[in-house]
């Protein structure tokens, strides 16, 4: 006896068909939410396919919490304040404590009792520039740059004697004594082969010897640094005995005595 035939099974039980015309409804969400995107992190192009998110991806929270404005301002103005304050004390201090005006920086016509003579003055160009670096300092008032170089017997050639300073007002003197003698050793090409020593006279006088290389030849640069209460200047010699010296050999307690020297001839009163 023939079994009547079968109806065909569906391809998943109990799962009712939509009218024609009609979209199935949307899937229940999975274990993390609905099973698309809620939005891209960039705007999609036209034509382009949705990206599916991977399996596993964790939800996007919800949005930060803005603050409140008022105490955006509060923490703003705070700040301002404190800021303020702090200027304030600043500019108090850097008022205060500066030394009169009594001395100011020359270039004399000649140094060292005549041994050098004038041949640059460079106050008008490099005297600018040390200036501009001095403008606006907290330790330093009235500034003037002043630059000069001599030559031995009137002959740069035979030597040369470099003069580079300025006068003004200062405070910590002892800190740009040593901040001179650390610019020096930034220069190009500069090293550092003998390290700064300082020489009690009637001021403290640094004193340190730096090598740089001159067309394939390494010179020996001497150089010395003082500063007071209105007046600071290097006093760098060079000549054609000393450039080819080794550095360990330089008397830096005489350099130091010449610079006293070339201090009391170039510093002169005001008026």
């Amino acid at each position: 006896m023939s079994m009547p035939p079968q109806p065909p099974q569906q391809p998943y039980p109990n799962q009712p068909q939509p009218p024609y015309g009609q979209q199935p409804p949307q899937a229940a969400p999975g274990p993390y939410g609905s099973p698309y995107p809620p939005q891209q992190p960039y705007p999609a192009q036209p034509g382009a396919q949705q990206p599916y998110p991977a399996w596993g991806t964790p939800p996007m929270g919800p949005p930060p919490k803005k603050r409140r404005v008022g105490l955006i301002i509060g923490i703003v103005a705070g700040v301002v304040v404190a800021v303020v304050a702090v200027l304030v004390v600043l500019g108090m201090v850097a008022e205060s404590g500066f030394p009169e005006a009594e001395h100011k920086l020359t270039l004399p016509q000649t140094l060292l009792d005549g041994k050098y003579q004038l041949s640059k003055d460079l106050s008008g160009s490099e005297g600018k520039k040390i200036e501009s670096e001095a403008d606006g300092a907290w330790d330093a008032k009235d500034t003037h740059g002043v630059v000069g170089s001599y030559g031995l017997g009137g002959d740069e050639n035979k030597g040369t004697l470099v003069v580079s300073g300025m006068y003004g007002r200062f405070k910590n003197t002892d800190a740009a004594r040593k901040n001179m003698m650390k610019g020096a050793a930034e220069g190009a090409s500069a090293k550092v082969a003998v390290p700064p020593k300082d020489f009690d006279l009637d001021v403290t006088v640094s004193c340190e010897v730096l090598t740089q290389d001159q067309l394939g030849t390494k010179i020996t640069l001497p150089m010395c640094a003082w500063a007071d209460d209105n007046t600071g200047a290097t006093v760098a010699e060079v000549t054609t005995e000393g450039v080819t010296q080794d550095p360990s050999e330089v008397d830096l307690e005489a350099l130091a005595k010449q610079t006293l020297k070339v201090r009391s001839e170039a510093v002169k009163p005001i008026g």
